[in-house]
This record gives C-alpha cells, structure tokens and sequence, in this order.
C-alpha cells in the first residue's frame, strides 16, 4: 500500500423505513485518498444492493476532493436518486472535512515506517 494514500471514513444516518437502515442504521462511506492530488483512488459505502454500492462507488473513485466538494455532491444530486442520496452528501462532506483537516496538519501522526 502507498504510504501516501491515507483511509477516510464517515457515518450518516438513512432515512427510516429503507432497506438500508433497517440493516445498517446508518450509512458507512469509506474511502481511500491520495494525499498528493486529494484523488479518490476507492470507496465503499454500506448501502443495500451490491448495485447501488457500485454506483456510489464508481461515481466517486477518480474524483478529487483537493478543491471543494460541490462538484462531485452536485454530481451525486443529479445522477443518484435513490433513498440514501441524502446521506451519501452527508458523509461525503464530513470527509471532505477530514480530509482538509489532515492535509493541514491538523490530527496528523505521521508513521516514521
């Protein structure tokens, strides 16, 4: 694994009454995270169909979070319609978050591996 892909991940809760969240509760996205170019290089998402974890997957791997999140949550508005899309945001903005933070320094631990 390259020391400088760095695993994000984020909660957020489903709306009531989903497959989803009558199995999970609430929705996990995880992703990982070149630090250099802030490129997705992969995510998962805890979401109900193998299908609609794919979708959110390929939606996000190759895009970067170095700038803002607007563009890839506008993307995400606009192409996914399922229940989750809500959450999806949700979460995708909280690790837009840690990523930003991470990348300042703040809550770094750099290994000396």
């Amino acid at each position: 694994m390259d020391a400088n892909v760095v695993l994000f991940s984020a909660y957020a809760q489903l709306p009531s009454g989903t497959v989803s969240s009558e199995i999970y509760g609430v929705m996990a996205l995880v992703v990982l995270i070149e630090m250099e170019s802030g490129t997705i290089v992969d995510a998962e998402c805890t979401l109900s169909t193998p299908l609609s974890q794919k979708f959110v997957a390929e939606l996000l791997r190759g895009k970067s979070l170095q700038q803002s999140p607007k563009a890839l949550t506008d993307l995400i508005g606009e192409v996914y319609q399922g229940n989750a899309k809500k959450a999806i945001i949700t979460a995708l903005r909280i690790i837009f978050d840690k990523y930003t933070a991470y990348a300042s320094g703040s809550n770094t631990k750099k290994s000396q591996y």
